[in-house]
């Protein structure tokens, strides 16, 4: 016999028979383990373990007698014959199907262990955002050609013709084009979103001009999920997407301001933000967040209620919500420090024209005291050091949360 092997054993197609061989074995003890699998409610561990040996049992010995008729070893006897038998059986349609639902379950369970095994980075930057979109896309398209090749191939083991089968879904298609065309120009919208890159999984977005925002929560070629800040999900049709404002494509920008009062120093204003943005800057818990040195705007408006200073940042993306919320923390306290008033709503009381008493009252010591402390207080704020741990969750976006 091993001479008979080691004339088989030099041929290419023997390796290709025996290749083939060791594929369909594999697919079908996989699909023996998931039909075991599913018997665990309903059955005790020493059943089902001795099922597990014997399942691998019978695929080892199945398998040792289709490479023995593979090679073409008749002096193997028993295994050869038995290879024999197995290999005719394999090639009546319920083998062929068998043969088909196998390979089936072991390709859709591949796909979805290698779509698991790739975990993009946790900075969140183009690549990963293009990983994570691209890896649910690939993994229901791969899905979806396994169940129609698996279809198209039980259909040939049962006799139909797959030529005349295909030509007949071909028509039908042209004719349900037409009738769905929405559906289509979905597909096909879809299809350059994620050719061109232009927002994937992870990103927050704004949806034609302002109707819907937030983050997207999945992408195929046919839809689009965001979840907004409150946990609704908008499922949007690919096709009705006109314009897309990204606000994590790259990098992002702090566009912090502040308003101080017509009374307020304006010089001594400015100072303040200059040394609060620079605090920030130099911080080694937010540095890194930073691309480039803050940029100080100085007046940028005279509104009614008081004047507008303003700085920029430009930040990575996804951080400028946490940047910002601490910048206001921190410009809250030193405008407290320096004595700079932030200008709040006024409002006017009219009484009619009924006499108003008023009775004017001294405030007492401890009143005036309370007052003075209140004023230490303010001033002896810590700003450096926030009670709270720095959170990147984003903050909504223009009206999306409105109701």
């Amino acid at each position: 016999m091993w001479d008979e092997i080691l004339v088989q054993i030099v041929k290419p197609v023997v390796w290709l028979k025996l290749a083939l061989v060791l594929v369909v074995a594999y697919a079908i003890y996989r699909l023996g383990r998931l039909l075991i699998r599913a018997l665990e409610p309903y059955a005790n561990h020493r059943l089902l373990r001795g099922l597990k040996w014997l399942w691998l049992s019978a695929v080892v010995i199945c398998t040792l007698a289709v490479a023995t008729h593979a090679i073409y070893l008749p002096s193997a006897g028993v295994l050869f014959d038995l290879g024999q038998d197995i290999f005719n059986g394999l090639r009546n349609s319920s083998g062929q199907a068998f043969v088909i639902i196998a390979l089936a379950v072991i390709s859709w369970n591949l796909v979805g262990s290698i779509s698991k095994r790739i975990v993009p980075d946790n900075d969140f930057n183009r690549r990963t955002v293009r990983i994570q979109t691209l890896k649910g896309v690939v993994e229901s398209t791969l899905k979806v050609l396994i169940v129609v090749i698996s279809l198209i191939g039980g259909l040939q083991t049962l006799g139909v013709n797959a030529a005349g089968l295909l030509a007949g879904v071909s028509v039908l298609g042209i004719a349900v084009g037409f009738g769905a065309q929405s559906l289509v120009k979905d597909l096909f919208t879809g299809f350059f979103i994620l050719l061109e890159d232009q927002y994937g999984v992870g990103d927050v977005i704004t949806v034609n001009t302002g109707q819907l925002s937030g983050t997207v929560e999945h992408l195929n070629l046919r839809v689009t999920a965001l979840r907004a800040l409150d946990g609704t999900v908008h499922l949007i049709p690919n096709g009705q997407i006109n314009t897309v404002s990204v606000s994590s494509k790259d990098w992002s920008r702090v566009v912090a301001t502040v308003d101080v009062t017509y009374n307020a120093n304006i010089n001594d204003a400015l100072r303040v933000l200059q040394e609060v943005s620079q605090e920030i800057y130099e911080d080694p818990e937010w540095k890194s967040f930073f691309l480039a040195e803050p940029e100080i705007q100085g007046v940028t408006q005279l509104a009614p209620d008081g004047v507008t200073l303003r700085a920029l940042f430009k930040v990575q993306p996804k951080s400028q919500y946490a940047i910002g919320r601490e910048f206001n923390r921190r410009i809250k306290i030193a405008m407290d420090q320096s004595g700079i008033e932030i200008p709040f709503p006024q409002r006017s009381l009219n009484f009619g024209t009924a006499p108003l008493e008023i009775k004017l009252v001294r405030d007492t010591p401890q009143a005036q005291n309370k007052a003075a402390e209140a004023a230490t207080d303010l001033k002896a704020q810590d700003r450096h050091n926030s009670p709270l741990e720095p959170v990147l969750t984003r903050d909504p976006e223009e009206g999306e949360l409105n109701t």
